[in-house]
């Protein structure tokens, strides 16, 4: 009966937004890109690429997931070179990210809408032998049709953030039927496992396994990468640069103002802001101006443009792990607003000391551990982020001793991906194989 009324309301609210996101895709082109294969129609030449055997199907809805998709399917890549490996994501950032950082993948796709006839059509086609869903993503439908065909699921990387888990907490009832679906839950830490059991899953499943960006986010530094950001940014190793990361509204405003008052002690500090949604570049860049500073987009220095004219407002996606190799300092965003913070390890993980706000709800580990190491630094307001950053480039020797002091925390944690790959290994044992490879799954 849950079910049943799980899919009356999905369907019902499936049809409310359907105006709405159908004005959205003629207007602003967003959504035109995934929509077709949400819905369901997944190109051939995408199952046809399928090729070898077993066929994993790894799920990572955006870009937060697909990095720590990222080293879990370098890991299977090399315990079983002859798999095929589908990537899909829910969002086309996601897909963007996972094009570019996931070159073991065979083929990618969108994942499908929770709609019955949709999952349903789409898992005949791809057939899979195993189902990965990297952190929680947890959808009854497309769980529900992958046990009835005896393909396996589990979780990896698991993590619930304090308000994901009061939402699931309010219907615990109705997730603990859809947990009975997932084979084993790996989980990043004791916090996120007590929370999905709290929520119905069975204690016997739920693993703590760590957390597998920190391998991703190792297997990406190199000396190679910062040269050729370096190079693009026309910046030296002396400059003093302040990157300000995945920023949300009313975050710019407080970043400018500091920085303003930076210039007057430093006037040659560099400042590279990222927003968090990418759209909202021209709009950041409209805020600097008005503050009497000179900006540059990202895409305006991608064609020709020079980038040390200004502040640089990145509006393109996929480049700020990049130019956090650039930083004297950084501030995460997300965190001086209510958003729950973003991920401070990617800047740690290059030697870089952090600020952030208060609000760092998802990101609690991370936190700590950075604390810890003195390679990360709350602040309340402006008054403290200005503080802190004048301290900072005031100490040149105290500023990197306690980057690298960070970034050897983030290098000691690796070994994750490793043991994820495992425990897909383990689920792959349980389920009868064939030794034949496939080019297409049964027709829908």
């Amino acid at each position: 009966m849950l079910h049943v009324l799980y899919n009356i309301a999905l369907l019902a609210g499936f049809l409310l937004l359907v105006p709405y996101y159908g004005l959205k895709i003629l207007v602003t082109g967003k959504y035109r890109q995934s929509i077709r294969q949400k819905l369901g129609a997944i190109p051939d030449e995408t199952i046809s690429a399928l090729e070898g055997h077993p066929r994993i199907w790894i799920h990572a809805v955006s870009v937060g997931e697909v990095t720590a998709a990222a080293p879990i399917v370098a890991a299977l890549r090399g315990k079983l070179p002859r798999a095929s490996i589908l990537l899909s994501t829910g969002t086309e950032t996601g897909q963007t990210m996972a094009r570019n950082l996931i070159p073991q993948a065979t083929a990618f796709m969108y994942f499908p809408l929770d709609l019955f006839p949709v999952v349903k059509k789409v898992i005949d086609r791809v057939a899979p032998d195993i189902v990965v869903l990297t952190e929680t993503e947890l959808w009854p439908n497309f769980l529900r049709s992958c046990m009835k065909r005896s393909i396996p699921a589990v979780m990896v990387n698991g993590r619930i953030s304090p308000r994901s888990f009061r939402r699931y907490s309010r219907t615990s009832f109705f997730w603990r039927e859809v947990l009975r679906s997932v084979l084993e839950i790996g989980v990043i830490s004791a916090v996120d496992g007590e929370r999905i059991l709290a929520i119905g899953a069975d204690a016997a499943k739920v693993k703590v396994m760590g957390n597998a960006k920190y391998d991703s986010l190792a297997s990406r530094v190199s000396g190679e990468a910062w040269s050729r950001k370096a190079a693009q940014m026309k910046i030296k190793p002396d400059t003093r640069v302040w990157v300000a990361g995945s920023t949300h509204t009313g975050e710019e405003a407080v970043v400018l103002a500091v920085y303003r008052a930076l210039l007057q002690e430093w006037p040659d500090l560099r400042l590279i802001v990222v927003p968090r949604h990418p759209e909202r570049g021209k709009e950041v860049r409209d805020m600097v101006t008005a503050r009497g500073l000179s900006g540059v987009l990202m895409t305006e220095i991608q064609a020709g443009g020079q980038p040390d004219r200004g502040v640089v407002v990145v509006d393109v996606i996929g480049e700020l792990f990049g130019l956090y190799s650039l930083a004297s300092v950084v501030y995460c965003g997300g965190s001086l607003v209510a958003k729950g913070g973003q991920n401070v390890l990617e800047p740690a993980a290059w030697g870089k000391v952090v600020f952030y706000g208060p609000s760092m709800e998802d990101f609690l580990e991370e936190k700590a551990l950075l604390e810890e190491a003195g390679a990360g630094i709350p602040v309340q307001n402006a008054e403290e982020l200005l503080a802190g950053i004048k301290a900072m480039l005031s100490d040149p020797a105290g500023l990197r001793r306690r980057g690298v002091e960070g970034q050897k925390r983030v290098m000691a944690s690796r070994g994750a991906a490793e043991r994820y790959a495992a425990m897909i290994l383990r689920a792959l044992g349980n389920r009868p194989q064939d030794t034949g490879n496939r080019k297409d799954g049964p027709a829908a």
